[in-house]
């Protein structure tokens, strides 16, 4: 997991150095110290603040916005930690990938596709914080980022436009890479994928995709747009890595029905990210090493709830 400035309070990690300095009596007389005896010694001390962002729904699929820091309950690695920071409904600015598949598969669907996005776009930047930013990235075989982080809605309304389908799907590749684009940005990191099925052309591997997810920090939600209802036409194996990648990095998989329950898709993404908790902590009495995977749960008190929240983090020193 990558550091950032401790300043900055609410990035992937915040890395703190502190210096303490002894005071040297001064010395009257005599022969000047040697070098090694002039230098007072220095002690240092590591902080790392892990942040997580949280989503809870009630059985019957509502989100529950009103919880308490005391209704939280977390362990890492199996150790119960103190929640340092808790923020209920954040406003953290939000740092937003979208990835459109134009695989050839996709040619057929993608204006219905387009449009929705350019609808989601409109409302990520009508609501919320200001410093909210989008970029958006298309795929097939290889990956184009189409524009870079900002709030030109225009734009990319032109962009999206001027796309089309061909080729094949290099997904995990795309969800690569694009995480290596938000895990250096401040606030809250989301990526959204459009796609309509599995990986057919990547170098990258499903293990790859996760891992680069989880290190920058990024909450991922797939849309699968499949306008085929017999799994024989579909790929079944592929929608389940998108969930699994969904569920380990604190979101989840949609699967609209049809074109006209796309916009309800994005809609429910954009609802959940304007509810979600803000949920920081100092991991205490756990082995850290670099790279070392540290697995979290998240509790409430109410067994009934569904929380969605990222699996773990990565040690990063």
């Amino acid at each position: 997991m990558k550091p950032a400035k401790l300043a900055a309070l609410l990035g992937v990690s915040a890395l703190a150095w502190a210096q303490f300095r002894p005071v040297t009596p001064p010395v009257e007389k005599g022969p000047a110290p040697a070098a090694s005896e002039r230098v007072p010694p220095t002690f240092s001390v590591k902080v790392n603040l892990v942040r997580l962002l949280v989503s809870v729904h009630d059985a019957t699929g509502h989100l529950l916005t009103d919880l308490n820091k005391d209704d939280f309950r977390l362990m890492d690695s199996g150790v119960q930690q103190q929640i340092s920071v808790f923020e209920r409904n954040t406003s953290l600015a939000l740092s937003v990938a979208i990835l459109i598949d134009i695989s050839g598969s996709t040619q057929q669907d993608l204006r219905y596709e387009e449009d929705s996005v350019v609808r989601f776009l409109g409302a990520l930047l009508n609501s919320g914080n200001p410093d909210d930013a989008f970029a958006l990235y298309s795929f097939n075989g290889r990956i184009t980022q189409e524009t870079d982080f900002g709030r030109n809605k225009s734009r990319a309304e032109r962009l999206l436009h001027n796309l089309h389908g061909e080729g094949g799907t290099s997904l995990y590749d795309a969800i690569y890479l694009a995480s290596d684009g938000l895990a250096e940005r401040n606030g809250r990191h989301v990526m959204i994928v459009v796609t309509d099925g599995g990986d057919t052309t990547s170098y990258k591997h499903f293990g790859d995709a996760l891992r680069a997810a989880q290190q920058a920090d990024t909450v991922l939600y797939p849309i699968v747009v499949v306008p085929i209802e017999n799994e024989a036409g579909r790929n079944i194996g592929g929608e389940h890595a998108l969930a699994t990648i969904a569920t380990s990095t604190g979101g989840r998989i949609f699967n609209p029905e049809g074109f006209d329950q796309l916009d309800r898709a994005f809609s429910d993404v954009l609802r959940e990210l304007r509810t979600q908790y803000l949920i920081g902590f100092y991991p205490k009495d756990v082995r850290q090493e670099p790279r070392l995977f540290h697995p979290v749960r998240v509790a409430v008190r109410e067994d009934s709830v569904k929380i969605s929240a990222r699996s773990g983090y990565y040690d990063g020193w």
